[in-house]
């Protein structure tokens, strides 16, 4: 009998490290986003079967713990968020949350996060604070920022001759890093900046802000919002003849869902950045075929970032061998990213996950050979000219 406890308390003791290296025995995440506003089809629930399309394609396990999605509409404004995050962390174990549209959200949760000592993911966020003065040991920005919307979709137009623009911005956190950012690599350009106006998020009447921006006289008017929001004032743009005019705009944070929401016939020919296509090689367009056989939806660059950050974030408990906050934080900048979203990542010291961005066009209706076939790629735009330096973001923790 003292031979047989002893075998069976030395098979339960071999057993017991994989399981006693994750929290709760479980690993959790939770995917935190507008589900019902103007980011609804930018992110939403879509966002959420990516990252359990990364938990199944991962194997739905990790240290022989099972994995768990969870996920909740914010509704974009920061006091909800931030209190459905602590909610979270405090009583459903949560370990890690992640997507986090909008910037103001992003920062918040970022900010509640660093005090609870715990990994966020932010995928839908735009600003560059997150990774600058406002960065996190545990905080992590993938996908896209303001700074690499700006280099490609500005850069392209100054290139064409567009080298005077107004903004029209959404007046919150993620509008104005993205006006500034845009404002300044315009000008490093050699352009000029004429002016701006503020608009309220999820407004519908753009028509005031569009008729300041047409009397401006800017060959460019920069649309320095998202969603919606982009949608509609590219109609109401339409209805002004402020393009038949001769002044362009640049839609500067505009994803496939977008395109798709508006058509091809009113959003042919508008230059846009994204950091993901599904059309764009063999691998990109079977994960599509799959996220479209779940969603209904091709993915944007959001959905494929979060697939990205989800599998990112289980790579590096796995090599931690536990999901210890710390420990997974060293990991992720540690470890490369190399997956269907993109090709030899890299995390930096400021959280600032580098890979390849792409300037777009999208094609005239008459060019389209299969649905959601939008984009002609112009260019791909190498991720150390994308994004800011990490030595010049700002951030405390680079050295």
């Amino acid at each position: 009998m003292r031979k047989f406890l002893m075998s069976t308390a030395a098979v339960g003791l071999t057993a017991m490290p994989a399981l006693a290296e994750v929290s709760d025995n479980v690993v959790k995440i939770g995917i935190l986003n507008d589900q019902s506003g103007v980011y609804a089809d930018f992110g939403g629930k879509s966002s959420f079967e990516a990252a359990k399309m990364a938990v199944e394609d991962f194997g739905g396990k990790v240290l022989d713990a099972p994995i768990e999605v969870i996920t909740a509409d914010h509704q974009n404004k920061p006091d909800i968020a931030s209190n459905i995050a602590r909610q979270w962390y405090d009583t459903e174990q949560v370990d890690s949350i992640m997507e986090l549209t909008s910037s103001s959200v992003g920062l918040a949760v970022q900010a509640l996060s660093l005090e609870e000592k715990k990994i966020t993911v932010n995928t839908g966020a735009a600003t560059t604070e997150l990774t600058g003065a406002q960065c996190s040991p545990y905080g992590f920005h993938w996908a896209y920022d303001t700074h690499a919307l700006a280099v490609g979709t500005g850069g392209a137009l100054v290139k064409e001759g567009g080298d005077s623009w107004y903004f029209l911005t959404a007046d919150y956190a993620f509008g104005y890093s993205l006006e500034e950012n845009t404002s300044n690599f315009v000008k490093s350009q050699g352009g000029t900046v004429v002016g701006s106006v503020r608009h309220p998020l999820a407004t519908t009447d753009f028509s005031s802000f569009l008729l300041q921006a047409q009397a401006s006289g800017a060959k460019v008017i920069g649309l320095a919002n998202a969603g919606l929001d982009t949608q509609n004032a590219i109609k109401q743009a339409s209805e002004f003849g402020i393009t038949q005019g001769g002044q362009k705009l640049a839609a500067l944070l505009f994803t496939i869902s977008e395109v798709n929401g508006l058509g091809a016939e009113a959003a042919q020919g508008l230059n846009l950045t994204e950091s993901f296509y599904w059309n764009r090689t063999p691998e990109t367009a079977e994960f599509g075929k799959r996220f479209f056989e779940r969603t209904g939806v091709m993915p944007n660059m959001v959905h494929a970032g979060t697939y990205s950050a989800v599998t990112a974030y289980l790579k590096a408990i796995e090599a931690a061998g536990t999901d210890e906050t710390e420990a997974v934080a060293a990991k992720m900048h540690e470890l490369p990213v190399q997956d269907v979203f993109a090709e030899n990542g890299k995390v930096a010291a400021n959280g600032r996950m580098i890979s390849d961005v792409y300037l777009m066009e999208v094609k005239a209706p008459d060019q389209i050979t299969e649905d959601w076939d939008y984009y002609n790629v112009l260019a791909t735009i190498p991720g150390d000219e994308a994004y800011i330096n990490p030595a010049e973001s700002g951030c405390p923790l680079v050295k």
